[in-house]
């Protein structure tokens, strides 16, 4: 069990943030085979041969994410390749020119990566630094840029969500829902952990939430100096991502609204912009927006910003009316709870990688 230690301070400097920069390299990690579930499949098989097309030397970026083994105790990712970010949403042009200036005394790792690629970095930061980022931006290109819009609205919907338990619950509220296994207990956060144990204290510096649609079923943790305390964690709902199939509409609530505003509706399981919403509905983007306006106007949907763009949720309006109509008939009150399932998982030990936990479902270790 690992304590990590808040003090009134740490609350108060707690934060949520996107990394693109992440994402890079924990997806490099489900192309290495981490993705024993096969959640990312779909992504996988389309960005695989469009990097062999590509013909891009990646080695920089990919010898520094080491190969996933089936221990849940190994994999740990070199810090220095993704600092936690220091602003809510940095652009990844950001993140690289933090990467491209790393102190060369941060060039050092307890990950098994290439003993020639590490002495590389420490013979010429500069030039090796550099040659990561621009790997990095290749690979970006080709792999993620085409679906960062998918994946950035999952991931500030999930950031919606947790502000909200945070502002109506405080801290225990937000931790609670993070992970079953993460318990808050007099300002203390208790992180499971087969093989760590001891305190942890923030000293002042808060703890960063990060996201992300590529860890699942993982935590990553952060948790000593130079970088500031983080968790990498799954997002709500992240088993849709790569879904593509409009949700079954029922007759009955397709008959009420019209069967397009239905599907909007219908649609809604998580928040989601109009452009995610038009992708997976085929409708026209203006036509799922008029759709949205009218859903709003009726208190079954509502807008709110999250970083560049406006995500729909249903409200506990929309939500009853979708379940009914569903079932065929007025659901209880216990049934118009709205459910938010999560991943369960084992944040991992705390040095400067990035280190990864494990995920604990009945019937499975």
């Amino acid at each position: 069990m690992i304590e990590i230690e808040f003090a009134m301070e740490d609350v108060a400097r707690t934060r949520f943030a996107i990394s693109p920069l992440w994402e890079v390299v924990a997806s490099v990690r489900v192309l290495k085979g981490a993705d024993e579930h096969g959640l990312h499949r779909t992504w996988a098989d389309q960005v695989r041969p469009r990097l062999a097309a590509a013909g891009l030397d990646l080695s920089p970026l990919f010898d520094l994410v080491p190969m996933p083994v089936r221990s849940p105790w190994a994999g740990r990712i070199p810090g220095f390749i993704c600092p936690p970010p220091t602003t809510p949403l940095p652009s990844l042009e950001i993140e690289l020119a933090t990467v491209r200036a790393m102190p060369p005394a941060l060039l050092h790792t307890t990950a098994e990566v290439p003993e020639a690629r590490m002495a590389a970095l420490r013979g010429n930061p500069a030039a090796e630094l550099a040659r990561l980022a621009d790997a990095i931006e290749a690979y970006w290109e080709v792999a993620l840029a085409p679906y960062w819009s998918r994946i950035l609205t999952l991931l500030e919907g999930d950031i919606h969500y947790r502000a909200g338990r945070l502002v109506a619950g405080g801290a225990q509220h937000l931790f609670t829902d993070l992970d079953p296994q993460v318990n808050w207990a007099q300002g203390t956060l208790h992180l499971e952990h087969r093989t760590v144990r001891g305190a942890r204290r923030l000293d002042g510096r808060g703890l960063l939430l990060v996201p992300s649609a590529f860890v699942w079923p993982r935590v990553f943790s952060v948790l000593n100096e130079p970088w500031q305390p983080s968790l990498r964690y799954p997002p709500r709902a992240v088993g849709t991502l790569w879904h593509t199939r409009p949700a079954t509409v029922p007759n009955a609530l397709a008959g009420v609204l019209g069967r397009s505003r239905a599907m909007v509706l219908t649609e809604l399981t998580a928040p989601a912009s109009t452009t995610e919403l038009a992708r997976r509905t085929g409708l026209t983007p203006g036509g799922t927006s008029q759709h949205l306006t009218a859903l709003r106007n009726a208190g079954l949907v509502s807008a709110h910003r999250a970083g560049r763009q406006v995500l729909y949720a249903r409200t506990q309006a929309g939500q009853t009316v979708t379940e009914a109509a569903g079932s065929g008939s007025p659901p209880s009150a216990a049934d118009t709870q709205t459910q938010h399932p999560q991943a369960a998982s084992e944040p991992r030990g705390a040095n400067r990688d990035s280190q990864p936990g494990q995920l604990k479902r009945s019937g499975a270790n």
